[in-house]
């Protein structure tokens, strides 16, 4: 699917109940084969505890990418370029869509999972403030494990 495909299935899916609270989610994850790295980025329009619409992107570097914060930089840009592809005027067409109702309790926002977590055994914990800043600049609320549910479930099940 193109990403004017993808927008316009989330714009359906909002549509649907315009009164939802809805979480626009990004992720990235990879895993390494024998001879390539595959990255499958996940988005997700999600209306909290009534549904969701998710597809994948597919993405493949034709070696082993073996070096810990190589990957998890590359992750973290596969998913900064899809959020870039949400640009104020596609963000402000989902609000328009939760506006009319924000009085009944609808919302909306946009998350950036992060494949990664600060706990003391976890491998990434020393590239958690980096990648979270790199969200956070450009305009999207991170999240690591185990909220980062987009990237380290749903991407990840793709990537084997």
């Amino acid at each position: 699917m193109t990403f004017d495909q993808v927008f316009e299935r989330i714009l359906k899916f909002m549509n649907r109940k315009p009164n939802g609270n809805y979480k626009l989610m990004v992720g990235t994850d990879s895993q390494v084969h024998m001879d390539r790295t595959i990255f499958i980025t996940g988005i997700v329009i999600q209306n909290e505890g009534k549904g969701a619409w998710a597809c994948i992107r597919k993405s493949i570097v034709p070696r082993k990418m073996l070096h810990l914060h190589e990957r998890i930089s590359y992750e973290t840009s596969l998913t900064e370029e899809i959020v870039y592809q949400f640009t104020e005027e596609h963000k402000n067409r989902m609000i328009d869509i939760v506006l009319p109702h924000i009085y009944k309790g609808a919302t909306f926002t946009m998350e950036g999972h992060l494949d990664i977590g600060s706990g003391k055994r976890n491998k990434t914990r020393e590239f958690v403030q980096e990648m979270v800043s790199r969200l956070e600049t450009i305009g999207v609320e991170p999240k690591i494990k185990p909220e980062a549910f987009v990237a380290s479930s749903y991407a990840n099940r793709f990537t084997k």
